[in-house]
């Protein structure tokens, strides 16, 4: 026996799927960047922060390395470079790795303070406003990177012209994966107090066994174990998926680690962030709460 819906809540559900259309989705996601683009410009010490370890990594430690440690004629280099060249484009992964996980504090901040409970209490589907999350902190990772490289080619990256135009979609796309890492973790922790032994367990392992700092056919020559920890690490393949785009080329196995990676990250977080069915709702987080 079928309930006709009461003439009553006609209007209020037209309404409703008034303000679900494309524009409604549009007006939603372009709402949830703009407050985290706000957050990030108001607070100047978070960009500043994000400056710092990569330009002490470049002006102190690179530029002591240089006349001890070089790379040899490797793809995507033509010719012999200095080690302050090579580690430009893992020193800008670098800064959208910690931008990742940045943004998945500010998810748990956000739990614990309520607004991210009265967020998931939107009739968008939950996997729109997690990605709405996604793109404003890969948007501010981006324009980080970008600074970086700017003041890195002042110092003595020698990137052609072209190479920053081509960087953008292995920007993008490496942005997305860490992001969508970070938005899985976040779904881990339940208390802002435990994140920060949480993020020393992913983002220094994730930095220090990568292609970021030194060729991995020079970890190979040392040890063939830590070799294949390195590649089976995304990181790994986020700053490789950079470099070759910082100098024309493209890496096909990177890129699809890359992209694979950040999907399967980003369907468990949705995943996770299910009131229903997801970690949160399980261990009787905010999420349960609000649903």
């Amino acid at each position: 026996m079928s309930h006709a819906p009461s003439p009553a809540l006609k209007p209020a559900a037209a309404a409703l799927r008034g303000r679900l259309d494309a524009t409604g989705y549009l007006i939603c996601f372009l709402g949830i960047v703009r407050r985290e683009l706000l957050r990030f410009f108001n607070q100047k010490e978070r960009f500043f922060s994000a400056m710092v370890r990569p330009l002490v990594w470049l002006f102190i430690f690179a530029a002591g390395f240089r006349n001890t440690l070089g790379v040899s004629i490797t793809p995507p280099y033509e010719t012999y470079v200095l080690y302050e060249v090579y580690v430009v484009p893992g020193l800008a992964a670098m800064i959208q790795l910690f931008n990742g996980m940045q943004s998945s504090l500010s998810m748990v901040y956000d739990r614990e303070v309520g607004s991210m409970r009265v967020l998931l209490t939107s009739p968008y589907p939950r996997w729109s406003l997690l990605f709405a999350k996604l793109a404003a902190g890969v948007v501010v990772s981006v324009v980080q990177a970008y600074v970086f490289l700017a003041i890195a080619a002042l110092w003595a990256a020698d990137i052609p012209a072209i190479g920053y135009l081509a960087a953008l979609p292995a920007f993008l796309a490496s942005g997305l994966m860490l992001g969508a890492i970070g938005l899985f973790l976040s779904s881990l922790v339940r208390q802002l107090e435990n994140f920060a032994s949480v993020m020393n367990f992913v983002i220094f392992p994730m930095f220090f066994a990568s292609s970021a700092l030194y060729p991995l056919w020079q970890v190979n020559a040392s040890s063939e174990t830590l070799y294949w920890i390195c590649q089976a690490n995304p990181f790994t393949h986020a700053v490789e998926l950079i470099r070759f785009a910082l100098y024309g080329a493209f890496n096909p196995v990177s890129c699809a680690v890359v992209v694979g990676t950040g999907i399967l990250f980003f369907i468990l977080a949705v995943i996770a962030y299910d009131p229903g069915r997801g970690l949160l709702a399980r261990r009787g987080g905010p999420a349960g709460d609000a649903a």
